[in-house]
């Protein structure tokens, strides 16, 4: 994993073409990159990022951000209420016990 400025690069080699490429993984905006070694990898990571950066400038637009940690679920009546009970019984906001749960779970 390759990382610029708080963006995250995945990169796979295709063995046919003799080319790394990569796409950046933590936004939704589509930011691809290439090259034939590690350092033109690394190199064309950063530029694309460097690019995308300065093309949102110029349009006046605001980049897409990585990940803020804001994350909107929808949960049934009940299944909220069970939560929101031991939330409460354990002294602690929905949102902690949540996030307990699912860094447990992953």
């Amino acid at each position: 994993m390759l990382e610029h400025k708080g963006y995250r690069g995945h990169v796979e080699f295709d063995a046919e073409a003799g080319i790394f490429h990569g796409e950046i993984v933590d936004t939704r905006d589509m930011i691809t990159f290439q090259g034939k070694s590690v350092n033109e990898i690394k190199k064309a990571f950063r530029n694309s990022i460097e690019d995308y950066l300065e093309f949102c400038a110029e349009r006046g637009e605001e980049p897409d951000k990585p990940f803020s940690g804001r994350l909107m679920v929808r949960l049934s009546s009940e299944l909220h209420r069970r939560l929101y009970i031991e939330a409460r019984e354990q002294g602690k906001s929905l949102n902690q016990l949540i996030s307990e749960k699912i860094d447990r779970a992953s």
